[in-house]
């Protein structure tokens, strides 16, 4: 039984996210919310909310344990991008790319 849970268009770039993504894939969900409790990285924070909330729907819908649950997949994909710019000298301008991505979540036995 595989529960999902889905993040879409955080403020993340999709390259940063996959970093912790990484770090998380396959283990045990106890201990990813530790790793993710104690990583220093902005994605960290993110992922661990998705990962909650992944929990909290394979208990409430699925009525699964919790000790069993595994991270099955997770995976950072790159949604659309924030295009600002920036005034510079003589007229000109420089563009300021906000990159923005979905994060995906399953967690199974």
């Amino acid at each position: 039984m595989e529960t999902r849970a889905v993040l879409r268009g955080v403020r993340l770039s999709s390259q940063k996210g996959r970093l912790v993504a990484d770090q998380i894939r396959g283990l045990a969900v106890e201990k990813a919310l530790n790793i993710l409790a104690f990583s220093p990285k902005k994605g960290a924070g993110i992922i661990r909310k998705v990962l909650e909330s992944a929990i909290a729907n394979a208990e409430h819908n699925d009525s699964a344990d919790v000790d069993e649950l595994k991270v099955k997949s997770i995976s950072v994909e790159q949604a659309t991008v924030l295009r600002r710019f920036s005034a510079r000298a003589k007229g000109r301008g420089n563009r300021i790319v906000k990159p923005t991505c979905h994060v995906f979540l399953t967690v199974g036995n």
